[in-house]
Protein backbone atom coordinates (compact mmCIF):
# COMPACT_ATOMS: atom_id res chain seq x y z
CA UNK A 1 0.00 0.00 0.00
CA UNK A 2 1.35 3.25 -0.85
CA UNK A 3 0.05 5.57 1.88
CA UNK A 4 -2.43 6.35 4.60
CA UNK A 5 -1.56 9.71 5.18
CA UNK A 6 -3.35 12.50 6.92
CA UNK A 7 -6.30 9.53 7.88
CA UNK A 8 -5.00 7.13 9.73
CA UNK A 9 -4.32 8.07 13.30
CA UNK A 10 -1.32 6.03 14.85
CA UNK A 11 -2.50 3.05 17.24
CA UNK A 12 -2.39 3.83 20.56
CA UNK A 13 -0.16 1.82 22.75
CA UNK A 14 -2.29 -1.45 23.26
CA UNK A 15 -3.21 -3.52 26.54
CA UNK A 16 -1.00 -6.78 25.46
CA UNK A 17 -3.24 -8.69 24.05
CA UNK A 18 -4.45 -12.26 25.98
CA UNK A 19 -2.68 -15.39 24.31
CA UNK A 20 -5.19 -17.92 22.72
CA UNK A 21 -5.19 -21.12 24.20
CA UNK A 22 -3.09 -23.02 22.69
CA UNK A 23 -4.28 -27.23 21.51
CA UNK A 24 -2.56 -29.99 21.48
CA UNK A 25 0.27 -31.22 19.35
CA UNK A 26 -1.13 -31.68 15.60
CA UNK A 27 -0.15 -34.79 13.49
CA UNK A 28 3.44 -34.01 11.56
CA UNK A 29 1.90 -34.65 8.18
CA UNK A 30 -0.89 -32.06 8.82
CA UNK A 31 1.64 -29.44 9.18
CA UNK A 32 3.28 -26.77 6.91
CA UNK A 33 6.84 -28.21 6.68
CA UNK A 34 5.19 -31.63 6.43
CA UNK A 35 3.48 -30.44 2.97
CA UNK A 36 6.52 -28.45 1.93
CA UNK A 37 4.65 -25.28 2.06
CA UNK A 38 6.17 -21.90 3.38
CA UNK A 39 4.28 -20.47 6.63
CA UNK A 40 3.62 -16.88 6.60
CA UNK A 41 4.85 -14.43 9.01
CA UNK A 42 2.03 -12.88 10.17
CA UNK A 43 3.73 -11.90 13.27
CA UNK A 44 5.93 -9.70 11.13
CA UNK A 45 3.11 -7.30 9.61
CA UNK A 46 1.23 -4.17 12.13
CA UNK A 47 -2.60 -3.37 11.29
CA UNK A 48 -3.31 -0.62 8.97
CA UNK A 49 -6.05 1.74 10.48
CA UNK A 50 -8.16 4.46 9.15
CA UNK A 51 -10.51 6.34 11.66
CA UNK A 52 -13.32 8.04 10.04
CA UNK A 53 -15.08 10.47 12.95
CA UNK A 54 -18.43 9.08 12.32
CA UNK A 55 -20.69 8.65 15.47
CA UNK A 56 -21.77 5.58 13.64
CA UNK A 57 -19.52 2.25 12.95
CA UNK A 58 -18.58 0.75 9.67
CA UNK A 59 -20.73 -2.16 9.61
CA UNK A 60 -19.40 -4.25 6.61
CA UNK A 61 -16.56 -4.33 4.46
CA UNK A 62 -16.20 -6.79 1.15
CA UNK A 63 -13.50 -7.05 -1.87
CA UNK A 64 -14.53 -7.31 -5.15
CA UNK A 65 -13.83 -10.43 -6.89
CA UNK A 66 -10.56 -9.16 -8.41
CA UNK A 67 -9.67 -7.79 -5.54
CA UNK A 68 -8.94 -4.40 -6.78
CA UNK A 69 -11.57 -2.63 -4.94
CA UNK A 70 -12.59 -2.02 -1.06
CA UNK A 71 -16.38 -1.59 -0.33
CA UNK A 72 -17.77 -0.71 3.06
CA UNK A 73 -20.46 0.53 4.26
CA UNK A 74 -22.46 1.36 7.65
CA UNK A 75 -21.76 5.61 7.77
CA UNK A 76 -24.70 7.36 6.70
CA UNK A 77 -26.75 6.52 2.92
CA UNK A 78 -23.26 5.91 0.97
CA UNK A 79 -20.81 3.42 0.19
CA UNK A 80 -17.76 3.73 -0.07
CA UNK A 81 -15.10 2.05 -2.48
CA UNK A 82 -11.13 2.12 -2.54
CA UNK A 83 -8.61 1.10 -4.38
CA UNK A 84 -6.14 0.13 -2.00
CA UNK A 85 -3.38 -0.50 -3.95
CA UNK A 86 -3.66 3.50 -4.80
CA UNK A 87 -4.47 4.91 -1.50
CA UNK A 88 -6.75 4.31 1.46
CA UNK A 89 -7.26 8.05 2.62
CA UNK A 90 -10.74 9.07 3.25
CA UNK A 91 -11.18 11.51 0.67
CA UNK A 92 -9.89 8.72 -2.49
CA UNK A 93 -12.88 6.50 -1.70
CA UNK A 94 -15.78 6.68 -4.44
CA UNK A 95 -19.01 7.64 -3.06
CA UNK A 96 -22.29 5.75 -4.33
CA UNK A 97 -24.78 7.66 -2.82
CA UNK A 98 -29.25 8.11 -4.04
CA UNK A 99 -29.90 4.44 -3.63
CA UNK A 100 -30.95 3.97 -0.04
CA UNK A 101 -33.17 6.63 2.34
CA UNK A 102 -31.34 5.48 5.42
CA UNK A 103 -28.09 3.75 6.82
CA UNK A 104 -27.02 1.50 4.54
CA UNK A 105 -25.74 -2.35 6.44
CA UNK A 106 -24.44 -4.85 3.88
CA UNK A 107 -22.81 -5.06 0.76
CA UNK A 108 -21.60 -7.76 -1.44
CA UNK A 109 -19.75 -8.04 -4.89
CA UNK A 110 -21.12 -10.09 -7.53
CA UNK A 111 -18.13 -12.77 -8.34
CA UNK A 112 -18.75 -12.77 -11.84
CA UNK A 113 -18.13 -9.32 -12.52
CA UNK A 114 -15.35 -7.41 -10.55
CA UNK A 115 -17.96 -3.47 -11.16
CA UNK A 116 -21.30 -5.12 -10.12
CA UNK A 117 -22.19 -4.86 -6.25
CA UNK A 118 -25.24 -4.47 -4.37
CA UNK A 119 -26.18 -2.87 -0.83
CA UNK A 120 -28.74 -3.40 1.70
CA UNK A 121 -30.73 -1.75 4.26
CA UNK A 122 -32.39 -2.58 7.13
CA UNK A 123 -33.42 0.40 7.73
CA UNK A 124 -35.24 1.58 4.45
CA UNK A 125 -35.74 -2.16 3.24
CA UNK A 126 -34.04 -1.67 0.15
CA UNK A 127 -31.64 -3.81 -1.94
CA UNK A 128 -29.89 -2.30 -4.45
CA UNK A 129 -27.72 -2.80 -7.40
CA UNK A 130 -24.98 -0.58 -8.46
CA UNK A 131 -22.06 -0.63 -11.50
CA UNK A 132 -19.18 0.87 -10.29
CA UNK A 133 -18.11 2.77 -12.94
CA UNK A 134 -21.32 4.41 -12.98
CA UNK A 135 -22.75 6.76 -10.37
CA UNK A 136 -26.45 6.21 -10.49
CA UNK A 137 -27.60 2.92 -8.90
CA UNK A 138 -28.88 0.25 -11.90
CA UNK A 139 -31.99 -1.08 -10.02
CA UNK A 140 -33.58 -0.03 -6.74
CA UNK A 141 -36.00 -2.99 -5.01
CA UNK A 142 -38.10 -2.42 -1.92
CA UNK A 143 -38.71 -5.05 0.20
CA UNK A 144 -41.95 -5.63 2.65
CA UNK A 145 -39.41 -6.69 5.27
CA UNK A 146 -35.80 -5.93 6.51
CA UNK A 147 -32.86 -7.44 4.36
CA UNK A 148 -30.24 -9.01 6.85
CA UNK A 149 -27.41 -9.96 4.54
CA UNK A 150 -27.27 -10.82 0.86
CA UNK A 151 -24.87 -13.74 -0.85
CA UNK A 152 -24.54 -14.68 -4.95
CA UNK A 153 -24.40 -17.39 -6.52
CA UNK A 154 -20.91 -18.76 -8.07
CA UNK A 155 -22.52 -17.65 -11.69
CA UNK A 156 -24.07 -14.01 -10.02
CA UNK A 157 -27.71 -15.15 -11.14
CA UNK A 158 -28.97 -15.49 -8.18
CA UNK A 159 -28.95 -13.69 -4.82
CA UNK A 160 -30.12 -14.82 -1.92
CA UNK A 161 -31.31 -12.11 1.13
CA UNK A 162 -31.73 -13.37 4.44
CA UNK A 163 -34.28 -11.04 6.29
CA UNK A 164 -34.80 -9.68 10.18
CA UNK A 165 -37.22 -12.18 11.60
CA UNK A 166 -38.99 -13.17 8.14
CA UNK A 167 -38.10 -16.00 5.55
CA UNK A 168 -35.82 -15.85 2.69
CA UNK A 169 -35.88 -13.58 -0.38
CA UNK A 170 -34.26 -14.76 -3.94
CA UNK A 171 -33.70 -12.93 -6.49
CA UNK A 172 -33.06 -14.22 -9.88
CA UNK A 173 -31.27 -11.98 -12.58
CA UNK A 174 -32.93 -12.54 -16.28
CA UNK A 175 -35.95 -10.80 -18.49
CA UNK A 176 -39.22 -10.73 -17.21
CA UNK A 177 -41.86 -11.53 -19.97
CA UNK A 178 -41.16 -9.72 -23.34
CA UNK A 179 -38.78 -7.60 -21.39
CA UNK A 180 -35.76 -6.51 -23.73
CA UNK A 181 -33.25 -6.19 -20.74
CA UNK A 182 -32.80 -8.08 -18.03
CA UNK A 183 -33.29 -6.97 -14.30
CA UNK A 184 -32.49 -8.67 -10.87
CA UNK A 185 -36.51 -10.43 -10.12
CA UNK A 186 -37.99 -11.00 -6.64
CA UNK A 187 -38.57 -15.54 -7.41
CA UNK A 188 -41.66 -16.39 -6.35
CA UNK A 189 -39.63 -19.95 -4.98
CA UNK A 190 -40.94 -21.18 -1.80
CA UNK A 191 -39.27 -19.22 1.11
CA UNK A 192 -40.53 -20.33 3.87
CA UNK A 193 -36.84 -20.92 5.31
CA UNK A 194 -35.65 -18.46 7.85
CA UNK A 195 -31.93 -17.79 8.55
CA UNK A 196 -29.89 -15.72 9.85
CA UNK A 197 -27.05 -16.41 7.41
CA UNK A 198 -27.19 -18.12 3.71
CA UNK A 199 -24.52 -18.94 2.06
CA UNK A 200 -24.14 -21.14 -1.37
CA UNK A 201 -22.14 -24.10 -1.88
CA UNK A 202 -18.86 -23.81 -4.32
CA UNK A 203 -21.26 -25.66 -7.13
CA UNK A 204 -24.32 -23.41 -6.89
CA UNK A 205 -26.58 -26.61 -6.19
CA UNK A 206 -26.37 -26.47 -2.33
CA UNK A 207 -27.21 -23.37 0.33
CA UNK A 208 -26.02 -23.81 3.88
CA UNK A 209 -28.24 -21.96 6.38
CA UNK A 210 -27.55 -20.77 9.92
CA UNK A 211 -29.74 -19.01 12.33
CA UNK A 212 -28.35 -17.32 15.53
CA UNK A 213 -30.74 -19.64 17.59
CA UNK A 214 -30.55 -22.57 16.41
CA UNK A 215 -27.92 -24.83 17.27
CA UNK A 216 -27.54 -27.14 13.93
CA UNK A 217 -26.77 -26.35 10.43
CA UNK A 218 -28.73 -26.39 7.72
CA UNK A 219 -28.06 -27.74 4.23
CA UNK A 220 -30.95 -28.33 1.43
CA UNK A 221 -30.16 -28.36 -2.11
CA UNK A 222 -30.81 -25.85 -4.66
CA UNK A 223 -33.15 -25.47 -6.76
CA UNK A 224 -35.43 -27.74 -4.79
CA UNK A 225 -34.53 -26.67 -1.11
CA UNK A 226 -34.67 -29.65 0.09
CA UNK A 227 -32.67 -30.87 3.00
CA UNK A 228 -30.05 -32.90 2.99
CA UNK A 229 -27.68 -32.43 6.01
CA UNK A 230 -28.21 -31.23 9.32
CA UNK A 231 -25.23 -31.76 11.43
CA UNK A 232 -25.41 -30.22 15.05
CA UNK A 233 -22.92 -27.43 15.55
CA UNK A 234 -22.97 -24.99 18.54
CA UNK A 235 -24.82 -24.75 21.83
CA UNK A 236 -26.89 -21.64 21.69
CA UNK A 237 -26.99 -20.46 18.31
CA UNK A 238 -24.79 -20.77 15.35
CA UNK A 239 -23.57 -16.74 13.65
CA UNK A 240 -21.28 -17.61 11.15
CA UNK A 241 -20.02 -19.57 8.43
CA UNK A 242 -17.25 -19.80 5.90
CA UNK A 243 -16.91 -21.86 2.83
CA UNK A 244 -12.71 -23.55 2.53
CA UNK A 245 -11.95 -22.29 -1.38
CA UNK A 246 -10.54 -26.00 -1.90
CA UNK A 247 -14.01 -27.53 -0.91
CA UNK A 248 -12.57 -29.30 1.90
CA UNK A 249 -14.28 -27.51 4.61
CA UNK A 250 -17.46 -25.70 6.24
CA UNK A 251 -16.31 -23.79 8.80
CA UNK A 252 -18.86 -22.49 11.61
CA UNK A 253 -18.80 -19.99 14.63
CA UNK A 254 -21.22 -19.29 17.32
CA UNK A 255 -22.22 -18.08 20.70
CA UNK A 256 -20.11 -20.70 22.57
CA UNK A 257 -17.08 -18.96 20.97
CA UNK A 258 -16.01 -22.64 19.61
CA UNK A 259 -15.17 -22.76 15.71
CA UNK A 260 -15.89 -25.83 14.12
CA UNK A 261 -14.53 -27.27 10.61
CA UNK A 262 -16.97 -29.79 9.07
CA UNK A 263 -15.99 -32.08 6.12
CA UNK A 264 -17.59 -31.46 3.57
CA UNK A 265 -18.04 -34.53 2.14
CA UNK A 266 -18.83 -36.51 5.06
CA UNK A 267 -20.46 -33.71 7.25
CA UNK A 268 -18.46 -34.61 10.20
CA UNK A 269 -16.39 -32.18 12.62
CA UNK A 270 -13.02 -32.92 11.14
CA UNK A 271 -11.56 -30.70 14.14
CA UNK A 272 -12.36 -27.99 17.00
CA UNK A 273 -10.99 -24.65 17.29
CA UNK A 274 -11.38 -24.05 21.10
CA UNK A 275 -8.80 -21.17 21.55
CA UNK A 276 -11.39 -18.29 20.74
CA UNK A 277 -12.82 -16.63 24.12
CA UNK A 278 -15.78 -14.50 22.80
CA UNK A 279 -18.81 -15.34 20.61
CA UNK A 280 -17.81 -15.57 17.14
CA UNK A 281 -19.02 -13.26 14.87
CA UNK A 282 -17.93 -13.49 11.22
CA UNK A 283 -14.93 -16.31 9.31
CA UNK A 284 -13.55 -15.94 6.24
CA UNK A 285 -10.86 -18.53 4.62
CA UNK A 286 -7.62 -17.13 2.55
CA UNK A 287 -7.89 -17.39 -0.69
CA UNK A 288 -5.76 -20.80 -0.65
CA UNK A 289 -7.96 -22.48 1.93
CA UNK A 290 -4.63 -22.50 4.48
CA UNK A 291 -5.53 -19.69 6.78
CA UNK A 292 -9.04 -18.92 8.46
CA UNK A 293 -9.47 -15.55 10.13
CA UNK A 294 -12.05 -15.53 13.23
CA UNK A 295 -13.72 -12.24 14.46
CA UNK A 296 -14.95 -11.85 17.38
CA UNK A 297 -16.77 -9.82 19.98
CA UNK A 298 -13.07 -8.81 21.10
CA UNK A 299 -11.04 -6.31 19.95
CA UNK A 300 -8.57 -8.53 18.13
CA UNK A 301 -8.78 -11.09 15.02
CA UNK A 302 -7.49 -14.92 15.42
CA UNK A 303 -5.37 -16.14 12.32
CA UNK A 304 -5.69 -20.06 12.56
CA UNK A 305 -4.22 -22.87 10.46
CA UNK A 306 -6.90 -24.89 8.82
CA UNK A 307 -4.98 -27.98 8.93
CA UNK A 308 -3.63 -27.76 11.99
CA UNK A 309 -6.11 -26.08 13.88
CA UNK A 310 -2.76 -24.20 15.51
CA UNK A 311 -3.63 -20.42 16.39
CA UNK A 312 -0.81 -18.56 14.31
CA UNK A 313 -1.62 -14.95 15.99
CA UNK A 314 -3.54 -12.41 17.19
CA UNK A 315 -4.31 -9.13 15.42
CA UNK A 316 -4.85 -6.49 17.70
CA UNK A 317 -7.95 -4.18 16.56
CA UNK A 318 -9.30 -0.67 17.60
CA UNK A 319 -12.63 -2.22 18.15
CA UNK A 320 -14.29 -5.53 17.75
CA UNK A 321 -15.49 -6.44 14.71
CA UNK A 322 -18.87 -7.72 12.34
CA UNK A 323 -17.00 -8.93 9.94
CA UNK A 324 -13.60 -10.33 8.40
CA UNK A 325 -12.75 -10.87 4.69
CA UNK A 326 -9.33 -12.43 2.98
CA UNK A 327 -8.51 -10.55 -0.16
CA UNK A 328 -9.07 -13.35 -3.00
CA UNK A 329 -5.69 -13.20 -4.42
CA UNK A 330 -3.22 -11.80 -1.25
CA UNK A 331 -2.44 -12.84 2.33
CA UNK A 332 -4.26 -9.26 3.15
CA UNK A 333 -7.84 -9.20 4.93
CA UNK A 334 -9.88 -6.29 6.19
CA UNK A 335 -12.15 -5.90 8.94
CA UNK A 336 -14.01 -2.94 10.63
CA UNK A 337 -16.13 -1.37 13.26
CA UNK A 338 -16.08 1.57 15.92
CA UNK A 339 -14.16 2.52 18.91
CA UNK A 340 -15.90 2.82 21.85
CA UNK A 341 -16.48 6.13 24.02
CA UNK A 342 -14.11 6.30 26.85
CA UNK A 343 -14.00 9.22 29.07
CA UNK A 344 -10.78 11.35 28.48
CA UNK A 345 -11.07 10.20 25.10
CA UNK A 346 -11.96 11.58 21.50
CA UNK A 347 -15.24 10.50 20.55
CA UNK A 348 -16.33 6.97 19.00
CA UNK A 349 -15.13 7.10 15.40
CA UNK A 350 -15.57 4.60 12.61
CA UNK A 351 -12.82 2.25 11.64
CA UNK A 352 -11.92 0.40 8.41
CA UNK A 353 -8.58 -1.65 8.84
CA UNK A 354 -6.47 -3.95 6.54
CA UNK A 355 -3.68 -6.62 7.94
CA UNK A 356 -1.50 -8.59 6.01
CA UNK A 357 1.35 -8.08 3.11
CA UNK A 358 1.17 -7.25 -0.76
CA UNK A 359 -0.85 -4.43 -1.03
Amino acid sequence: MSSLHANVITRPEEEELPQPQRPPTPPVYTTFAARGLHAQNFPAHKPRDLRIPSPQAITHVAWSCDGKRLAAVGIDKITRLWTPETSMEFRSATNFSGGHSDEVDYVSWNPTHSDLFCTSSQKDKRVVFWDARQSRYIQQTQLKVSPLQTNYSPDGKVLLCTTVGYPLVFFTFGKENDASKETWQISDKDGSMVASTATFNHAGDGIILTHHSEHSLRIVDYPSLTLRENPAAHVGGCLAVALDPRGRYLASGGYDSIVNFFDLNEWICARTIASCENTINALSFSYDGEYLAIASTASYIDIIATETGMPLHRVPALAPSPTVTWHPSKYVFAYCGQTKAREGSPPPTAVISLFGGGI
